[in-house]
């Protein structure tokens, strides 16, 4: 169909293979379609602009076909450039008439330009993986605040961000930490980080994982994913950690834990999981061994310091794609893959459209629930309401055929009650 959208995309030639596998990701989304065939009925986001900076891949395209099928206005731009599935992309300009602003590899400045092309739209609310938008509209779109209804925020990484803003008092309207929902982060996180990293690193290099060390630097949900996927590879796993609470926890779940400085030492693969900046610095590279490959999974690119790794290094080349090479003075190579950015979405695909059907009916439901509570909602981060984020869950375990026990009156009244003892 002739799009009435404006658009930035690479090739809208590639809209019927992204056709094909956006309906090939929506088999395996069955509580995001019912949402969306609900939406189509009730039409709860009827005139409402939403501007979405997330990664655009054929999952997203199915939450992008949700909101514009509940009545909204969507533009969608991408909140990693190394992310973009460039055919879906296409197909949601082209099929399904959605202003698509992303392009895979895109520069620093096109990334930018598409963010700001976005915020252009006006939005009422909006929809971040990774607060840019947000940050955008609070740095230089400020006469744009008061448009805002509220907004959603789908990382650890961007809710961190967010509650600093909270807590300074800078943050203009409310926003639902859809990362904070069980349904999001105790599946999304945990199995889909911990599948789609793994096939990210094993995409770029083809290494084997049996009998490696293999470093997680993080064990928040991300990193228990990553480390669970990697033993089960036949990695032996050993884990850094600043927490000790975690620390304690891959302790006692089998993993080795240990400072960077000595698991630099001994290292064969490395992944870091922690959204915090240069965990692995300078000091660390300098330790490493001949061959030792650095990968990130956390939200921005700069959980490994690449500028100290450039300045170490003597020649850099590329080995395989998103695999460069750098040869430090002394010979040794470090591999570092997907330029330090997601590795999952990067040199792979993202997390299976089964689970993000959880994530991103938390999205949908999320901006349903803000719009029809904005008169109430404060300049807060709020958790998404325990209720949707509980019937999600009964909808997914019925999409998988699966049933569970429901209390009787009398157990609901015991578990309500204090007078009744042994």
């Amino acid at each position: 169909m002739a799009t009435t959208k404006r658009f930035d995309v690479r090739d809208l030639a590639l809209a019927a293979e992204g056709v094909r596998r956006i309906e090939w990701a929506d088999r395996q989304m069955p509580v995001l379609a019912a949402i969306r065939e609900r939406f189509e009925r009730e039409q709860p986001l009827a005139g409402l602009r939403i501007s979405a900076c997330l990664h655009v891949t054929t999952e997203t395209a199915n939450l992008a076909r949700t909101l514009k099928a509940g009545g909204a206005d969507v533009v969608l731009c991408a909140s990693n450039p190394l992310t973009t599935q460039d055919d879906a992309a296409a197909a949601l300009v082209e099929e399904y008439d959605i202003s698509v602003f992303a392009i895979k590899g895109e520069d620093n400045d096109t990334y930018y330009r598409h963010i700001e092309a976005a915020v252009d739209h006006k939005p009422q609310l909006t929809m971040d993986d990774g607060a840019d938008v947000i940050g955008v509209l609070h740095s230089h779109r400020r006469e744009q605040l008061g448009d805002i209804i509220a907004a959603t925020e789908e990382t650890t990484t961007g809710v961190i961000r967010l509650r600093a803003m909270e807590a300074d008092g800078a943050l203009s309207f409310p926003v639902i930490a859809v990362n904070e929902a069980k349904t999001k982060h105790l599946f999304d996180n945990r199995y889909g980080t911990g599948q789609s990293t793994i096939d990210g690193i094993l995409r770029a290099t083809n290494v084997m994982l049996a009998g490696s060390k293999f470093v997680v630097a993080g064990y928040g949900w991300c990193g228990r994913g990553v480390a669970m996927r990697a033993k089960g590879m036949g990695s032996h796993v050993i884990v850094t950690e600043v927490d000790p609470m975690r620390a304690l926890e891959a302790l006692m779940d089998g993993f080795e834990v240990m400072p960077m400085e000595r698991a630099a030492e001994v290292g064969d693969i490395f992944c870091t999981a922690t959204g915090d900046k240069h965990v692995i610095a300078r000091r660390h590279i300098e330790r490493m061994k001949d061959g030792a490959i650095l990968s990130n999974t956390g939200h921005f690119n700069v959980e490994i310091d690449i500028p100290a790794l450039r300045s170490l290094a003597v020649e850099v080349r590329e080995s395989r794609r998103f695999v460069e090479e750098f040869r430090l003075e002394d010979g040794r190579r470090i591999f570092l893959l997907a330029e330090g950015r997601l590795v999952n979405s990067s040199a792979a695909e993202g997390h299976p459209a089964m689970v993000m059907d959880m994530s991103f009916a938390n999205q949908a439901l999320s901006a349903e629930y803000a719009v029809e509570n904005a008169s109430s909602l404060e300049r807060k981060v709020y958790d998404v309401p325990d209720d949707i984020d509980r019937e999600i869950a009964r909808l997914k375990l019925a999409t998988m055929g699966t049933e569970i026990d429901q209390l009787t009156d009398e157990q609901a009244k015991y578990l309500a009650s204090w007078d009744e003892g042994t």
